[in-house]
């Protein structure tokens, strides 16, 4: 019997991570069914002026290809999607992103929340959002548009963390449907999956 309550409603994934996050993110691609139907969009925390490795590092361990969209670009299901280094990635009505370059949110850019929060608003209830480890506050607002418009909403359990500061956020802005270790969200992509079979 599972754990979680799913359904085949779902259109999407995002998932915001920084400090102590690419370990849980690695874990996380790797395991994913090879024929998972859903985009999955992460906007991670990345130095702004290291622009190659990233992606590659990444795409080595996903069963799934990671690109970085470029402005206006679709958004199609299957694939995995990772917001360049030093851009803003929103998620625009009509399933495409845009990118910006304008101030920095929570001292970053990318910025969790920007992402988070435009993709609630294209989304609605169709959307999963998953909050990793990471330093600051950022993407613990995003965390609660994503309730607020009747997504679904995980946290990876801060005492997993190597720093709790982004899951403890999210937590206090907002009530989370699931507080999971990064193995149990692995878990969850595999229950997930089977609701589209």
């Amino acid at each position: 019997m599972s754990r979680f309550t799913l359904n085949n409603k779902y259109k999407a994934v995002v998932i915001g991570g920084s400090a102590g996050s690419f370990q849980g993110i690695v874990k996380i691609l790797s395991h994913l069914p090879p024929d998972f139907p859903l985009p999955i969009i992460m906007c991670l925390h990345r130095l702004k002026h290291v622009r190659n490795g990233f992606v590659e590092a990444l795409s080595i361990k996903s069963i799934m290809e990671v690109t970085e969209p470029y402005d206006k670009e679709n958004i199609k299901k299957g694939k995995v999607y990772l917001a360049p280094a030093n851009y803003h990635l929103c998620i625009e009505l009509g399933h495409y992103f845009s990118l910006s370059t304008e101030e920095m949110i929570n001292n970053s850019r990318p910025a969790i929340d920007l992402t988070l929060s435009t993709a609630a608003y294209v989304y609605r209830d169709k959307l999963i959002g998953i909050l990793l480890s990471g330093a600051n506050r950022d993407g613990g607002l995003g965390m609660k548009y994503i309730k607020d418009r009747g997504g679904l909403t995980i946290v990876q359990d801060p005492q997993e963390c190597m720093i709790d500061t982004m899951p403890n956020a999210a937590l206090s802005a907002t009530t989370i449907d699931y507080v999971l270790k990064v193995d149990e969200i692995v878990d969850f992509f595999t229950e997930l999956n089977k609701q589209y079979k």
